[in-house]
């Protein structure tokens, strides 16, 4: 196993598509609930033990070789706003490509043809983790961490925020992440013998009406 191969997975230059995209930062910088570093601090560590840790589980599963499809279904269940639905399948046909480019592999082929719309990004993330040779815990970290890293980037851009304030941001986060990637690790290898119930279902009610809201805007910097 490359351990290398995680550091390309987590490049912020892995042509995944997630530039375009501020995990719900936009609109809470438009409502005023990020501001500056403490603001978005705050945001970040909400988004990681919520949607962050449902997204770190389910790549964790994919990773571990459980069913992609039917991770893609937990993944719909757990994900209640059309807008958000919507997004995870455009991030997973873009995932899909980069990884299918990076790592060939008959499983991603598979996943590809089954879905053809796109699966949700996490489990698209979690078979690439594992067609590249990465653990189950590899695949949450980099999904822990892209859950942070997405709307740091987003809040640099809209609020001409230092870049060194939005790094200080993800270092404080740092033992959160840890924790959450062993969390969302654990569940995701209980899934082949205990099913897809065992994955987390942590919600972000405000992060799913802002997206619905932000989908809607005539003009907007990300695509979400």
């Amino acid at each position: 196993m490359s351990r290398a191969a995680l550091l390309v997975l987590a490049d912020g230059r892995f042509p995944a598509g997630g530039h375009a995209h501020s995990g719900g930062a936009e609109p809470a910088v438009a409502a005023g609930r990020i501001k500056d570093a403490a603001t978005l601090e705050s945001f970040c560590r909400g988004r990681l033990h919520t949607t962050g840790l449902v997204a770190a589980a389910l790549a964790a599963a994919a990773a571990a070789g459980c069913d992609p499809l039917l991770l893609d279904d937990a993944a719909d269940a757990r994900t209640p706003v059309p807008a958000l639905r919507q997004v995870a399948r455009r991030l997973g046909r873009q995932m899909m490509r980069a990884a299918r480019a990076t790592w060939p592999d008959p499983a991603l082929d598979a996943l590809a043809a089954a879905r053809p719309r796109g699966a949700h990004q996490p489990v698209v993330l979690g078979l690439a983790a594992r067609s590249a040779g990465l653990s189950p815990q590899d695949a949450a970290y980099a999904v822990a961490y892209e859950s942070l890293s997405g709307p740091a980037t987003a809040a640099v851009r809209l609020l001409s925020l230092d870049p060194f304030d939005a790094t200080a941001v993800l270092a404080h986060l740092a033992a959160d992440v840890d924790r959450v990637a062993e969390q969302g690790a654990a569940a995701g290898e209980r899934v082949a013998a205990e099913g897809a119930d065992v994955l987390p279902a942590a919600s972000a009610p405000l992060l799913d009406i802002t997206a619905e809201a932000h989908a809607a805007w005539p003009v907007r910097l990300f695509a979400s």
